[in-house]
């Protein structure tokens, strides 16, 4: 299974509470953290509703 790594480099600071919910949910505690997921469908789609706060980069 491939993987991702994923950095947080824009502020959630008034982004809606959906897509704050969403950082959590993958992990992200604070700006400019990077982590490691599996990409199953589920994270890629949560990956995709908030992309434009991201830097993703596919690990093989």
């Amino acid at each position: 299974m491939k993987k991702l790594r994923i950095k947080q480099v824009r502020s959630q600071i008034k982004k809606s509470k959906r897509q704050k919910r969403t950082l959590e949910a993958l992990g992200f505690k604070r700006l400019y953290q990077s982590i490691e997921v599996n990409a199953t469908p589920q994270i890629e789609g949560m990956v995709k509703k908030v992309n434009h706060l991201l830097e993703i980069e596919e690990i093989k």
